[in-house]
């Protein structure tokens, strides 16, 4: 007769699993023994605190969109603007109050003043795997992080929680296919006509992050082509650009032009090195365009783009040679409490709902509702490393260099 296998081989299981996932986060942060602690510490409480809001916010927006939508689309967007911010200020809590991240804003008085008050279309290099919540955090200080939206890659949507969320909140998604993705983008341009409050929509225009490997490619077919041979970007895609400028600038009054910088002296920051607790100072200038100084023509926009990422690329190579960022004026944007008190409240609330849950159910007296527990703790842990690599630069869409001959593209791969 066969003995019945043990209830505790899940926990046993469950343990094991987390072994493996710390082993994994410890290489991959190439952080010593005891750095790693924090990032297993804090994955479990702060999947189990992200997942369930995130969740409770999911389905808040779900009952809005079905509900309210249909009657005021004005209405639900200022609804769900507070509604997704419940969920957003968890991210802004762990760059602010657990890592302790600093972000240096270089941009002068008048625009400063502007940001959060006017629709703005913004446009960054990708320097770094976590550029979206320094845009997020800017956006937070501006009063707009629930109308910050961005025009990304259709995998993200499918992300559980925080990709649902930008669904509910009108983010534009793209498939990469041009053929496809003109079509959307315009779609989503009028969408946005009759927004209620002011937005910013960000648009990463190098299509990609930066790595060394794509920098290479740039650099061959810059000198190929005949342009300028980028030093600390990537050549921008114009044409989801252009389209953006052509669409927009009857309702879009501004650009902010986005400048970002990691000190050479640190390690780039990522998600992982967030859990684990290790802070880092990011440069960040903003300069401001009216949308009316840009050319009319197609050809003219596109040219326009490609001339900001040459005075980026300028800025930025005089950071990393001399040590200077910006001649911009450098603003106090200080740690606000609003993101802290949100993760206070939802802390207590959940704890509260899972104390009652487990009293009322008896979760914990049975070897069934044990390994159901540990069950739940591992699709967190599970998910959250889902959360955690889909960030990864080593993991963003490789980047399509056409060759001399036209007829022939070479992928250079991540």
């Amino acid at each position: 007769m066969t003995p019945k296998r043990s209830p505790l081989c899940l926990p046993l299981n469950l343990c094991l699993f987390v072994s493996k996932f710390k082993a994994k986060t410890a290489a991959a942060g190439a952080a010593s023994h005891s750095m790693a602690i924090p990032a297993v510490v804090a994955i479990l409480p702060v999947g189990v605190l992200f997942i369930l809001s995130g969740l409770i916010v999911n389905l808040m927006q779900m009952v809005c969109f079905l509900l309210v939508r249909p009657v005021s689309k004005s209405m639900y967007r200022k609804i769900n603007k507070l509604v997704a911010e419940l969920l957003w200020l968890e991210l802004i809590w762990l760059i602010d109050w657990w890592a302790g991240i600093k972000v240096e804003l270089y941009v002068d008085s008048k625009t400063f003043q502007l940001m959060g008050k006017e629709h703005a279309l913004v446009i960054s290099n990708h320097r770094s795997d976590i550029d979206w919540l320094v845009g997020w955090l800017v956006a937070q200080r501006s009063g707009c992080l629930g109308s910050a939206l961005a025009i990304i890659k259709k995998e993200i949507m499918f992300l559980p929680v925080i990709g649902w969320s930008m669904w509910f909140s009108e983010y534009v998604f793209l498939q990469r296919r041009w053929t496809k993705d003109e079509g959307t983008l315009k779609s989503g341009f009028r969408r946005l006509e009759d927004f209620p409050m002011p937005f910013w929509l960000a648009l990463f225009v190098e299509g990609t992050r930066f790595t060394q490997a794509k920098l290479m490619a740039a650099q061959e077919f810059a000198a190929s082509r005949g342009l300028p041979i980028p030093r600390n970007v990537l050549l921008p895609r114009t044409k989801g650009f252009v389209s953006s400028v052509i669409h927009m600038r009857s309702f879009i009054p501004a650009i902010y032009d986005c400048t970002l910088a990691v000190p050479n002296n640190q390690p780039p920051p990522t998600l992982l090195r967030i859990f684990r607790g290790q802070s880092s100072v990011l440069k960040l200038q903003i300069r401001r365009h009216s949308m009316q100084e840009l050319p009319e023509t197609a050809d003219g926009i596109g040219q326009w783009c490609k001339d900001v990422f040459v005075t980026k690329d300028a800025l930025l190579e005089k950071y990393f040679a001399k040590g200077s960022f910006s001649d911009q004026q450098l603003q106090n944007i200080g740690r606000p409490t609003k993101s802290l008190i949100v993760v206070i409240l939802w802390s207590i609330l959940l704890a509260y709902g899972i104390y009652k849950f487990v009293q009322c159910s008896a979760l914990l007296a049975s070897w069934e509702g044990i390994a159901f527990s540990a069950t739940f703790l591992v699709l967190i842990v599970i998910v959250m490393q889902i959360l955690i690599q889909s960030s990864e630069s080593e993991r963003s869409t490789a980047l399509t260099v056409p060759q001399k001959d036209p007829s022939q593209q070479r992928l250079i791969q991540k």
